[in-house]
């Protein structure tokens, strides 16, 4: 297993509930993927069986739910997946039947603040929120108008006061959110404006902003900031393996089988005709690989 954010954990404990020896490799230092590095705090609604259910929960469940027979190995980017046989040798140490791409979006790296920062100024902005508190009692400004945008503004609004710039007039995540946000009197949304100049004054950070289409700039001071402009996903390694992919996405049957006999992918990684990227989605399609790993393999115990 390649990954273990939500549905590689889910995939890695489907698997080992049929009876297959599983290792899961991930290049962070711990499981959940983005649910766990980006928005532990958020609160999910499409999870099968859950109304809802936040992200840090939702990844102690799933690996709570994984046997001990389970192997993980993290910080480990796979480098290399080469087929010997019946087998796939993984960065010449590990020798496997099947393989299950896991990798989401893929390794995300953050899109920085467009503008020239000293390390002290440096140092008060951030690129992932995981502990809501260290921002209690604080002005925030974040920037950005994507899902991560909103859903950390909504987060950090319970114990700091936010002001959220966006480029455009309207924002690209969830109307719900958005409108949630709105209603909050400790929220400020700032539309559309885009970001200046930045100094350190008074011991807070000083932001020139400038709306589109106006000459003169507008400021406000924030104790931290929180950029949200996207992350730059990188899938394209699969390819050095022989996979075939279109832009991010890795192509696969409706077994979520790759061209590559033996090698599967699952979850936000994969592209097909009608495709909805939730996590509910990847768990289907989670079973659906195992159960034809299974048929491969084990022929005679699934006619």
């Amino acid at each position: 297993m390649i990954g273990a954010g939500p549905v590689g954990l889910f995939a890695a404990g489907y698997a080992a509930m049929n009876g297959l020896k599983t290792v899961v490799f991930d290049s962070l230092s711990a499981v959940g993927g983005e649910a766990e590095f980006l928005y532990p705090f958020k609160e999910i609604i499409n999870i099968p069986a859950y109304q809802t259910i936040v992200a840090a929960d939702l990844i102690k469940r799933l690996k709570g739910n994984i046997s001990s027979d389970v192997d993980f190995v993290l910080e480990h980017k796979v480098a290399q997946v080469k087929k010997q046989d019946d087998n796939f040798i993984i960065d010449d140490a590990y020798s496997v039947r099947s393989v299950i791409i896991a990798t989401g979006a893929g390794s995300f790296t953050p899109k920085k603040f467009p503008l020239k920062m000293s390390p002290e100024i440096a140092e008060r902005v951030h690129y992932y929120v995981r502990q809501p508190q260290n921002f209690a009692g604080q002005q925030v400004g974040i920037f950005g108008g994507g899902d991560s945008a909103l859903d950390w503004a909504n987060g950090l609004a319970k114990v700091a006061n936010v002001t959220m710039i966006h480029r455009r007039e309207h924002f690209r995540g969830m109307e719900s959110t958005l409108a949630t946000l709105k209603s909050l009197k400790n929220v400020e949304i700032l539309t559309p404006y885009l970001p200046r100049t930045i100094e350190l004054a008074d011991n807070k950070l000083k932001i020139g902003l400038r709306a589109i289409g106006a000459k003169e700039l507008v400021y406000r001071s924030f104790d931290q900031i929180v950029v949200a402009y996207g992350f730059k996903a990188n899938n394209r390694f699969v390819t050095n393996w022989g996979v075939e992919a279109t832009n991010t996405n890795v192509l696969v049957d409706r077994t979520m089988a790759t061209n590559v006999a033996g090698i599967y992918a699952v979850g936000d990684v994969v592209t097909y005709e009608g495709r909805v990227p939730l996590i509910g989605v990847g768990f289907g399609e989670a079973q659906t690989a195992v159960h034809a790993i299974m048929r491969k393999l084990f022929p005679e115990k699934t006619r």
